[in-house]
């Protein structure tokens, strides 16, 4: 191989053949399981068609440490969480490259509690991994098992309902398409939308990785799949993403509503039955603030990470939180970006108030958001923050993570790449145009550092 994979404190992601490899994901799977306790290890894919063959790899490399191997084959991110937690395992390796191109994969590590690993455990991982050049091989007679994982997805689907009321959603029978992709939603999504009496048109339900259009379910992705969902007169359209942990919603005229709006539906809606904190990310839109606020509830803001949501969710009991990415995530189904969540949750929502999805959003503030990227060398970038916060001396500043600069009306965010030499602007403000702007001036401050 002539590249380094992408490694992050919670797995790692990187092209087949050109920066993994098996024996790659071998070693670092290895890294992780040294670290865990005893009990077995689950292992699950999104339906990629490099999956099969990282898989066995993963799962040979288990065995031969001695570790016992739940094999649950195609499965969603959000069920690997579940499955993690209901079947005591002492850890999840998930194989996925999430939104990705086809020809990339990964491994996500999931802890004892079915969420992602803590950034903490993720470095002492990468570290294992970074000293070790070598496979540890346990005694003969003592490979570990490899069981199949039977029926993967009732145990995930009853917490999913557990929070709608079924019966009501039931009765609207609504229209749905639902856009997987052929990753690995369609296993659990249709399921799900059959029980909650809906019906569905399912594009892309074979999880074979074969994509029907790119996997990431952004506007521009998802052009011919918004002029289906129009063509059909159906009530809703939901798309995901290959391993299924992040929605995008489409309404029943065809709109692109954009994956800010998922969290923004459920997390109203939630807080319309239960009271309490909620957390976001700190790139997430202001609509979620605005709707804590609405309902009389704190909404904090953790680092960009799901591991970092859920640990600040944890910590300060949390009733509700997510990413604006398209991932709410529930406690009570689990502390994992969910796109079975956000489906249920928002039928459940047009049923509670007989609303379209279209009468939904109009009620939520409308903001316009930018993002762009531009080169910089690490070791610059904390000139870059200093000049930035001297020219917006008007904002207030945080360094939570990278550097976010708010305004009563706006927000800009510009943090440094982990893997890459270029730093991410994101910012929201009443206009995209306005956004934008302040993204130009953000990096016209910027390009005087480089």
């Amino acid at each position: 191989m002539t590249k380094e994979p992408i490694i992050s404190v919670s797995g790692l992601r990187g092209v087949i053949g050109e920066s993994l490899d098996p024996i790659l994901a071998m070693r670092f799977v290895v890294a992780f399981a040294s670290g865990l306790e005893e009990g077995p290890i689950l292992v699950t894919r999104d339906g990629r068609t490099t999956g099969s063959m990282l898989a066995d790899a993963v799962c040979s490399a288990l065995s031969a440490m001695g570790r016992e191997v739940l094999d649950g084959s195609v499965a969603a991110t959000p069920t690997a969480g579940v499955l993690v937690r209901r079947r005591k395992c002492a850890g999840g390796v998930q194989i996925s490259a999430s939104h990705n191109p086809p020809e990339y994969n990964g491994l996500k590590l999931f802890g004892p509690d079915g969420r992602v690993i803590s950034a903490s455990a993720g470095e002492r991982v990468i570290q294992r991994f970074r000293n070790t050049d070598h496979l540890p091989w346990t005694e003969y007679g003592k490979i570990g098992q490899r069981t199949i994982c039977e029926n993967t997805t009732d145990e995930h689907l009853q917490l999913v309902l557990a929070t709608v009321d079924v019966g009501n959603i039931r009765n609207r029978k609504f229209k749905v398409v639902l856009d997987s992709n052929r990753g690995s939603g369609s296993i659990l999504g249709s399921k799900l939308l059959s029980e909650l009496g809906c019906q569905v048109t399912l594009l892309g339900g074979q999880p074979d990785g074969q994509f029907e259009h790119p996997a990431e379910p952004t506007a521009a992705n998802l052009a011919g799949v918004a002029k289906q969902i129009r063509d059909l007169r159906v009530d809703v359209g939901f798309c995901q993403d290959p391993d299924a942990d992040r929605l995008a919603i489409i309404d029943e005229l065809g709109n692109y509503i954009g994956e800010e709006y998922t969290l923004a539906i459920a997390l109203d809606h939630a807080l319309s039955q239960n009271s309490g904190p909620v957390v976001i990310n700190c790139a997430t839109s202001r609509m979620s603030i605005d709707i804590a606020e609405r309902n009389g509830v704190e909404c904090l803001q953790s680092a960009v990470g799901e591991a970092n949501v859920t640990d600040e969710m944890i910590r300060i009991g949390a009733v509700y939180g997510g990413e604006g990415n398209g991932g709410p995530i529930d406690p009570r189904v689990g502390y994992v970006r969910d796109s079975f969540v956000a489906m249920a949750q928002t039928l459940d929502a047009m049923a509670a108030q007989k609303e379209t999805i279209n009468q939904l959003v109009n009620k939520f503030p409308i903001y316009g958001m930018h993002k762009a990227t531009l080169a910089m060398d690490r070791e610059r970038i904390p000139a870059a923050f200093e000049a930035l916060e001297a020219e917006f001396d008007d904002a207030t500043a945080n360094r939570l993570d990278g550097l976010r600069l708010d305004w009563p009306d706006r927000w800009l965010l510009v943090r440094g790449s982990n893997t890459e030499p270029i730093v991410r602007t994101i910012a929201e403000a009443p206009t995209a145009e306005a956004a934008r702007e302040l993204c130009q001036r953000a990096a016209n401050i910027i390009s005087k550092i480089v």
